[in-house]
């Protein structure tokens, strides 16, 4: 029997007592016998479950104990009984505390070691996480029984003492007093092992070190934590009870293997409460959210929302933390509303020959939701379009079907449909709908009458005729019908098309009569046929026409004339080699061609005498020299070709024959070949006409530039007298004649008055290139009145009577232009009458300079003005 002493301050769930277990290795099983009370751990601790009042009388309850490998079982009694409040004088006192004695050492005795006390197994210390203190807070005593006769000091090494977290456990060195010094939190650290050990004032070890563990009782200190605070869930309409919807989870920081972390769900609201206020459950220990009622319809309600609380202590509402999460449960759809039509019959009207217009718009309402298999609908036409002219198209955003027509329909033939259309989802109805599976309705289509055109009957129509008809002749009648029926209409016809002009079409009839002779040989005739089309228009509204295409086949006559074929060729003036093979060119066709006849005319007579033409087959003759030598040149032959038609035709063909030399292999050499055999007389016309068309052109281009020439001699004569450069003196940079021009006479820049005379130099020093001693002749002095001539003639003959000038220095010599000083042959400057000297000068001679100083004149010759 085991006491146990319940102090009035005992609070819930701190540890009450304590078992332990001799030999660790053991795996026990504890068990309470009053379970709603009190609870055991795995390590041995009784808790309190709940608070409640304990009586003066004395409480029991039994705690078992089992062995999980041997089963071998064991039982104790506990008794609860309340120790009287602490007076003054108990706190005073200092409550005892548990003393832990190191066990003695092995001692030898007789040479063997034998043990003299039983080791103890320490317990682990339960400290209750959060206490208030006050601190430090006395735990256990450690002590050594060698200390009466050993002065000794105690540590505690380990985390929470020497490790981090340091400081919180502390120990006096010489009592061995083991002490906390702060509140603990299970949450960081929930066991701490330290080791104790006890030395001598020199620091030997007189002890082996100890184990101490120090557990973090749990306490209810934290709320449970929903992993999210709101959570989405679905579940489809029409779900049966008991169908999984989602699963919420709560954590708590507690020790979940006590009650503090023990968990539990309920649902406290949902929202909205139809069509039952409890439409889901919730499983309270997994969290996991079921439906308990049936009735889910999503056209009703489409979300619920539910506030799920965790509570903590196994749900206890008394003594449990609570924490809450919100679960929205969205109701899916499925197919549990067939599409139905707004009206049981529909209109629509369509005019005839028209395809790819939309007839109806047929309209359907579902209550799925939109945009889904479950609602989009599937029109399909059951009844009342055996030929297939009618489909129906869903439209994507408005789920109406769109009637449309696919084939032409004639109004002469049907003038109105009535149609059987059903519509249904892209997904069957769910399972157990009583509804139908589709809804059904009618669409009426009325076709309205169109003017239609008016066609040909056969198109192409095909005739046979023979060529050669006279003008004036009725071929046939070409003429279209009128689909509508139902209209008075009447029909007129005209020619489109008609590439030789042989037919004429009588508008009211149709009656198509040639203007002109058929001829199956011309260009106009493709394989023996030609192509004519008509138009046929009626008088509705709108008008419309149709065309029509007539075919003649032209059956062939013989009415053209065999010709030979090729008209030129060429052989030796030697009968050997000399052979050419011709054959027959006629424009007609079997059996109006060949085989053909050929054969030479008896005049004159030297074209048998020289010729003769030997059949080789009914299509191919050879023509050869008769003679032993004919004279090289061109001879004309005629040949007679006649045909097979019946009657024959006959026909004389000129076959242009070139005579020429040959060599040893048959082949021309005469030069003139090219003339008589590749150039006609045409070809060399043509190319003199070319050469004379080119000499014009290069001529007329000449022409041209020149007259360009004197434009621009012309232009060069207005240029601005300060842009004048004829009178400037321009910088060559151009070497002269060598070591001579080193020696240069300034003496020539300078007036010639002071200049020394030539006859009194020395001749040494004397340039090559300077101006001679002797006389120089004396040249006619310029007039000083403008030239009344053409500018351009006036340089020429200054240039040219320079040219002529043997006294002239060499061009890299230093030239001496018109000095205008003493002696100039120029002139004085002062010679012009200027208007500053008061002189009137006659200025009516630039009106002979034509009009380019025609402005001159008018500024210099216009008197006062």
């Amino acid at each position: 029997m085991r006491t146990l002493i319940l102090y009035p301050e005992t609070l819930l769930n701190l540890p009450v007592l304590g078992f332990s277990n001799c030999n660790g290795k053991r795996k026990v099983q504890y068990e309470s016998s009053e379970p709603a009370d009190f609870k055991v751990d795995e390590d041995g601790m009784v808790y309190a479950v709940r608070s409640f009042p304990l009586s003066s009388e004395h409480a029991k309850f039994l705690i078992y104990a089992q062995d999980k490998e041997t089963q071998e079982k064991w039982q104790v009694a506990v008794k609860l009984s309340l120790k009287p409040a602490l007076t003054e004088e108990s706190v005073k006192e200092p409550p005892e505390v548990e003393e832990i004695v190191f066990p003695r050492q092995f001692s030898k005795h007789s040479g063997h070691l034998q043990r003299q006390k039983r080791d103890w197994v320490i317990p682990p210390i339960n400290l209750p996480e959060n206490s208030r203190g006050p601190f430090p807070q006395e735990l256990v005593r450690i002590r050594s029984d060698r200390d009466k006769n050993l002065s000794l000091r105690y540590s505690v090494t380990g985390p929470g003492a020497d490790q981090p977290p340091t400081g919180i456990f502390i120990i006096n060195p010489i009592s061995g007093q083991l002490s906390v010094t702060k509140p603990l939190d299970r949450e960081q650290i929930a066991r701490f092992h330290l080791r104790a050990h006890a030395v001598d004032i020199n620091g030997n070890q007189v002890e082996n070190p100890i184990d101490i563990v120090i557990n973090v009782i749990d306490m209810n200190d934290n709320r449970p934590e929903f992993l999210h605070q709101v959570w989405n869930g679905t579940v489809p309409e029409g779900s049966k009870p008991g169908t999984y919807v989602m699963t919420v989870t709560a954590i708590d920081a507690d020790d979940p293997n006590a009650l503090n972390g023990m968990l539990r769900y309920r649902i406290l609201s949902q929202a909205p409460s139809t069509p039952s206020p409890n439409m889901f459950t919730i499983n309270n220990e997994t969290g996991d959210i079921i439906t308990v009622a049936a009735g889910l319809d999503r056209e009703k309600v489409q979300q619920y929302t539910l506030i799920i609380q965790a509570t903590d202590m196994e749900g206890n509402p008394t003594y449990g933390l609570s924490n809450t999460a919100t679960a929205i449960i969205t109701v899916t759809d499925v197919n549990d509303n067939p599409p139905e039509f707004t009206a049981m019959t529909f209109y629509g009207e369509v005019p005839e020959n028209r395809v790819d217009v939309i007839v109806a718009n047929l309209t359907v309402t579902d209550k799925d939701q939109p945009h889904t298999p479950a609602w989009n609908a599937v029109y399909r036409i059951s009844g009342g379009d055996p030929t297939g002219r009618f489909a129906i198209q869903t439209d994507p955003n408005s789920n109406d079907g769109l009637v449309t027509v696919v084939k032409p329909i004639d109004f002469e033939t049907n003038r109105m449909f009535v149609l059987t259309v059903a519509a249904e989802n892209q997904v069957p109805l769910a399972k157990g709908i009583q509804h139908p599976p589709q809804s059904t309705a009618t669409v009426s289509v009325t076709v309205i009458d169109v003017n239609e055109n008016p066609y040909f009957a056969p198109n192409p129509k095909i005739i046979r005729q023979e060529e050669g008809l006279h003008a004036g002749t009725m071929l046939t009648t070409f003429t279209a019908q009128d689909p509508d029926r139902y209209m008075q209409q009447n029909i007129r016809y005209t020619k489109l098309s008609d590439p030789a002009n042989w037919l004429k079409i009588d508008p009211v009839n149709g009656q198509i009569t040639t203007i002109a002779v058929l001829d199956r040989e011309s260009p106009n005739v493709k394989n023996n046929i030609y192509n004519a089309t008509f138009l046929a228009s009626d008088n509705g509204i709108p008008p419309m026409s149709g065309t029509g295409t007539l075919q003649i086949y032209l059956l062939d006559i013989n009415d053209n004339a065999p010709q030979v074929l090729p008209q030129e060729a060429e052989t030796c003036e030697t009968p050997d080699p000399n052979s050419i093979n011709i054959t027959a060119l006629d424009y007609d066709i079997d059996p109006n061609a060949g085989p053909f006849a050929f054969d030479l005319p008896l005049s004159p007579v030297t074209i048998k005498r020289n010729w003769t033409i030997t059949r080789l087959n009914g299509d191919f003759a050879q023509l050869n020299l008769k003679i032993k030598f004919l004279e090289a040149g061109i001879y004309e032959v005629p040949i007679i070709i006649t045909d097979s038609g019946n009657p024959p035709k006959s026909n004389i063909s000129i076959l242009r024959v070139k005579v020429c030399q040959c060599d040893s292999n048959g082949d021309c050499t005469d030069v003139d070949r090219i003339v008589g055999a590749g150039l006609g007389t045409g070809a060399i016309i043509a190319i003199l006409l070319c050469i004379i068309i080119l000499l014009i052109l290069v001529l007329m281009f000449v022409v041209w530039m020149k007259r360009r020439d004197k434009e621009r001699q012309a232009k060069q004569l207005l240029i601005d007298p300060e842009d004048d450069v004829r009178d400037n003196i321009l910088k060559y940079d151009e070497e002269g004649g060598g070591e001579e021009d080193q020696d240069y006479d300034l003496s020539q820049l300078q007036q010639p008055d002071t200049v020394e005379p030539d006859a009194i130099k020395p001749v040494g020093i004397r340039r090559m290139d300077e101006r001679p001693i002797h006389a120089e002749p004396q040249y006619p002095v310029r007039s000083a009145a403008p030239h009344p001539g053409d500018i351009g003639d006036f340089i020429n003959e200054g240039l040219k009577a320079a040219d002529n000038d043997p006294t002239a220095p060499p061009y890299d010599s230093l030239l001496v232009f018109d000095y205008e000083g003493s002696g100039s042959t120029a002139g004085s400057l002062s010679s012009l009458n200027s208007s500053s000297s008061g002189g009137e000068q006659d200025y009516d001679y630039l009106n002979d300079w034509g009009p380019r100083f025609k402005k001159l004149a008018d500024m210099y010759g216009g008197g006062d003005d």
